[in-house]
């Protein structure tokens, strides 16, 4: 799952998806996210779910991503992904573990992004480790 307002940002991240064989949903709002997650709750949504939610924290509408983050983990069916909240904007450690906190996501990711190699192998690691402590 994908929760990014720059367009060419959501873009890369897609295609990087597609080239690791990763089928991903994409929201650029966290008030279309919000909806998806409602109808993954009411099983109108049929595909396979995501194990992993990339969330921008600064959304242009009022739904930004620690709240799409909370309601995540709220969701029954989803609420065991891996969230990872990114941020362009350079955070105090104390700032950083506040998002972490109020999220409760599992890793905080700046932009710009690591490499495509480094990039993937963070994902796998934190897929990996979520599914040890699952």
């Amino acid at each position: 799952m994908l929760l990014e307002d720059e367009e060419d940002l959501c873009d890369m991240i897609l295609a990087m998806c597609d080239i690791l064989g990763v089928t991903g949903v994409a929201f650029s709002t966290g008030g279309a996210a919000m909806e998806w997650i409602a109808d993954v709750e009411k099983g109108d949504y049929l595909r396979e779910l995501p194990e992993l939610a990339l969330l921008d924290i600064r959304l242009p509408d009022a739904i930004d991503g620690t709240m799409v983050a909370k309601r995540l983990r709220q969701s029954r069916p989803l609420r065991n992904m891996v969230i990872v909240m990114m941020t362009a904007f350079h955070l105090s450690a104390r700032d950083e573990q506040a998002i972490l906190d109020a999220a409760e996501a599992d890793y905080l990711l700046y932009k710009p992004l690591p490499r495509f190699d480094q990039f993937s192998r963070l994902l796998d690691d934190l897929i990996a480790q979520n599914h040890s402590e699952v």
